[in-house]
């Protein structure tokens, strides 16, 4: 196989112009093809005039790709050449083989072209462990050298951008990419995150139509700022995303009301072991749960600051505690609106503890035949998880399990931010419970679905009259959330009414986060950058 590969570049080389092969050397290690050029004349690269006065003869030893894991050497004869024009301020010069030798250069633009891949591909030292395994031996800094020496791409004519930011660093650092929504590439990444380069990066390409972007305010600044003939499109990724995060928190915040009408639906317990303590506040050994108490605590004290007429950012100072964290316990209408997201932990038991409970009124205790019993039912835990609960019941430390346990809050809007069609039948029906216990939650339900409606249909023409109607009910993070809508109303109405989107935008910020990944030790941003924008 060595021997057919070895032929078809000695085939190569004699094809070149003025070459010629005269012998190769074959070891264990190395392939040697020693070969010279038959060229009488020469172009000085200086002023671009032929020359035929011969000053001499020298060896160019270039290396080739590997052929079966050895090393392959062009082993050259060139010659040195007089320049005739008498203002050149070359002397001399060297011939160059077009498709073989560039000045200075060590490598094959084969071989070049391929270490260039490697380390675009894999950085640096992978990619020179690689090239070690296939027979070229290289060193990591050799190949950094290779990827920064790389000229950008030519940018060309953009009609569509996309403008994310990613983390270098999280919480610390951050970069701007910019993606051409048509081509599908990252035409160019910015230090920071802020308004000012991105503005005047779009500046220099005036024939920009559309920016998608996030509802980030600095990347909204930069566009109105750089490209103001372009129409700003929000993406409807993060619309969702952020409505989603304004139903958690109603759902959170009217989840007291559910649990009140779930509760006075069942019909009390015959006979009970004990006064039961709530489950959702204690630990799986009947203890109270730590983050419950330290969350009462925390809002009791940030309650009493905001009393006493304390800012937000001093209470910050005082407690220790970061800003948008005494910013929520500040806001929040009641404790319960922020033990409930925090308790909303399931464990493999619950499905089977209306069974156990049963089992144990009715005198049946034994936690091995128990465990027997509903294993043979499905449950994927093991006898120390059903002693344990069994134990709690015998110590009166925990409730009796309803029979139809209340849905947790993100259980609950996950059912609201879902299509009816795609509910199973009992889900379908603890929602209209859900919905009936709660007026609140019913108008939520209704306010989604118009949102939905106009994100799948694309009719953003209908967003003022849905905006309007959020604004009538007593829903506080919904109404939160549409009246930021507003501020952003032309970028929002485009998100909701093209087809453009920031898709692509995310897909390239996934490669860039394991670009960045993949170059740990090396990841300087203008070598980051040049991965970024050469993809493999």
């Amino acid at each position: 196989m060595i021997s057919v590969v070895l032929s078809s570049l000695i085939k190569v080389l004699s094809h070149l112009s003025n070459v010629v092969v005269e012998v190769v050397e074959r070891s264990a290690a190395v392939i040697v093809v020693r070969a010279r050029s038959r060229s009488r004349r020469g172009r000085c690269p200086r002023c671009r005039r032929i020359s035929a006065r011969a000053h001499g003869r020298y060896r160019r030893r270039l290396a080739d790709a590997a052929l079966g894991g050895r090393a392959v050497v062009i082993d050259l004869l060139v010659r040195r050449f007089k320049c005739v024009s008498p203002a050149c301020p070359a002397v001399t010069f060297a011939e160059q083989v077009p498709g073989l030798t560039h000045p200075h250069s060590r490598r094959t633009p084969v071989l070049q072209h391929q270490l260039v891949q490697f380390a675009v591909a894999l950085a640096a030292r992978p990619a020179a462990r690689l090239a070690g395994r296939l027979g070229v031996k290289v060193a990591k800094d050799t190949l950094l050298r290779l990827v920064r020496s790389l000229p950008d791409p030519p940018v060309g004519d953009l009609r569509a951008v996309g403008i994310d930011d990613f983390a270098l660093r999280r919480r610390h650092v951050y970069a701007t990419i910019i993606v051409d929504l048509e081509t599908r590439r990252p035409v160019e990444v910015l230090e920071g995150r802020e308004a000012g380069p991105v503005a005047a990066w779009l500046a220099q390409h005036p024939e920009i139509e559309v920016v998608a972007r996030d509802r980030a305010r600095a990347y909204a600044e930069a566009a109105r700022t750089g490209a103001p003939q372009a129409q700003q499109v929000a993406d409807r990724w993060h619309l969702w995303k952020n409505l989603c995060e304004a139903v958690d928190k109603t759902v959170a915040a009217h989840h007291g009301c559910v649990k009140t009408a779930f509760a006075a639906a069942e019909p009390p317990p015959a006979e009970q072991p004990a006064p039961p303590l709530p489950d959702q506040h204690c630990d799986v050994r009947g203890r109270p749960r730590a983050l419950v108490a330290r969350t009462t605590e925390r809002h009791q004290a940030v309650q009493e600051l905001v009393a006493a007429g304390r800012s937000l950012r001093g209470i910050s100072r005082d407690l220790g505690l970061d800003y948008y964290t005494v910013r929520r316990y500040a806001r929040a209408g009641s404790l319960d609106e922020l033990i409930a997201p925090a308790i909303d932990r399931r464990t493999v038991l619950d499905e089977f503890k209306p069974y156990l409970y049963e089992q144990y009124c009715q005198g049946h205790g034994n936690a091995s035949e128990l465990y027997r019993q509903i294993r043979a039912q499905g449950f994927t835990g093991g006898l120390a998880t059903v002693s344990r609960y069994l134990r709690l019941l015998k110590a009166g430390k925990t409730a009796p399990p309803a029979a139809r346990p209340v849905p947790a809050p993100r259980t609950a809007a996950s059912w609201l931010l879902t299509h009816p069609d795609r509910l199973g039948p009992e889900q379908a029906r603890t929602l209209g419970d859900v919905q009936a216990a709660c007026p609140h939650l019913d108008a939520a339900a209704r306010h989604v679905r118009g949102f939905a409606a106009m994100l799948t249909n694309l009719t953003g023409q209908d967003l003022p009259t849905w905006i309007e109607q959020v604004r009538r009910d007593d829903l506080p993070h919904l109404r939160q959330f549409a009246e930021g809508l507003t501020t952003d109303l032309d970028a929002v109405t485009a998100g909701l009414t093209t087809s453009w989107n920031s898709g692509q935008v995310e897909g390239q910020n996934t490669r860039a986060k394991l670009v960045k990944r993949l170059g740990y030790g090396r990841a300087n941003f203008d070598l980051l950058r040049k991965r970024i924008l050469h993809p493999a």
